[in-house]
């Protein structure tokens, strides 16, 4: 029996107008959920990499690519689901109305979990993230439990296939 889990594709596009709207354009008529979708260009300008995740099952992931495959400005589609890969997720958290103690416990969390401060202002901090996706749900639900407002913006995962073995 199929079950429905996150898997990830890559996309080589040709880098062109509307490329992005007719490859969400396909998720969304056929009623796919996307949860990330990053795109960037490659080494090659007239090329651009698409990483995309989707919560689907078995056969509908199959129809997925088999239907990114029929798009013309689609070069390669790649099953990144079961590689070993390396995947970051940019992130930034705003932490507001905090006092300095506050402001010194969101310092520390930083800290444990190895992210940046970007900005300080009076009574805020601005948090820059790029860890694995797991890693920045753990985040935002540790700010949310310390802290009364929090701003985030996510920007997707990016993927690369790792060039050694059993690194994820």
């Amino acid at each position: 029996m199929s079950n429905m889990k996150n898997r990830w594709i890559a996309l080589y596009v040709e880098n062109e107008v509307g490329v992005l709207a007719k490859v969400s354009g396909l998720f969304s008529g056929k009623s796919y959920n996307l949860q990330s979708l990053t795109v960037g260009t490659t080494e090659d300008e007239t090329i651009s990499r698409m990483t995309i995740c989707v919560t689907s099952d078995d056969i509908t992931f199959e129809q997925i690519k088999k239907q990114l495959n029929r798009m013309v400005e689609v070069i390669k589609v790649m099953d990144l689901t079961d590689v070993p890969l390396h995947m970051k997720e940019i992130l930034f958290a705003k932490v507001l109305d905090v006092n300095a103690a506050e402001k010194e416990e969101v310092f520390q969390i930083a800290q444990v979990f190895k992210v940046d401060v970007v900005d300080i202002g009076k009574d805020s901090v601005l948090l820059e993230c790029k860890l694995t996706a797991r890693r920045n749900d753990d985040l935002i639900a540790l700010l949310k439990s310390k802290f009364h407002r929090i701003e985030v913006v996510r920007g997707g995962a990016v993927a690369i296939e790792s060039i050694s073995t059993g690194c994820r």
